[in-house]
């Protein structure tokens, strides 16, 4: 099994919709962080749907290409630098502290987050059309409470063999 590290920077709520804001602290459950509530049950949460992650590494990227996206804004829960998001896949592991996270699928954008992007362009960040810059939806394997500054460790299992 092949490993990779980074850093979690930032933790994001919502009373629904987006922007999320910055929390200091998160307790996160089977269903999701506490706090964070999804107002559009046929698109999100879920156990399957229950965080959200994003890469500040690609923020970044998407801010240089003049797009007006910053951490919470695309609706992740939790903003992660240092990792190698090319690399992700379904079923990695992503560890947050003591939480264990698996990736179930890459996140389908909408229009309700058309404002972090130029021209409303959010497919900007859509699987389909760019691998390796959609943000990435998770199921909670083990829950309890982050904070911004823990290490954060993505396992990525081998293929079976053929």
């Amino acid at each position: 099994m092949s490993k990779s590290s980074g850093r979690l920077e930032a933790i994001h709520v919502s009373r629904g919709g987006v922007p999320k804001l910055s929390v200091f602290e998160a307790l996160i459950e089977s269903l999701g962080i506490a706090g964070d509530i999804q107002t559009d049950n046929r698109h999100h949460g879920g156990p399957d749907r229950a965080v959200i992650l994003y890469s500040l590494d690609l923020i970044r990227a998407l801010q240089a290409e003049g797009h007006p996206i910053a951490p919470g804004t695309t609706g992740e829960n939790l903003t992660v630098s240092g990792v190698d998001w090319a690399t992700l896949d379904r079923g990695t592991i992503v560890r947050v502290g003591s939480v264990e996270l698996q990736l179930t699928r890459p996140t389908a954008p909408c229009r309700n987050i058309s404002n972090s992007f130029l021209a409303s362009h959010f497919m900007r960040i859509s699987h389909e059309e760019h691998p390796g810059w959609s943000r990435w939806c998770a199921r909670v394997l083990a829950g309890g409470l982050v904070r911004p500054g823990e290490t954060v460790i993505t396992s990525h299992p081998h293929p079976a063999p053929d």
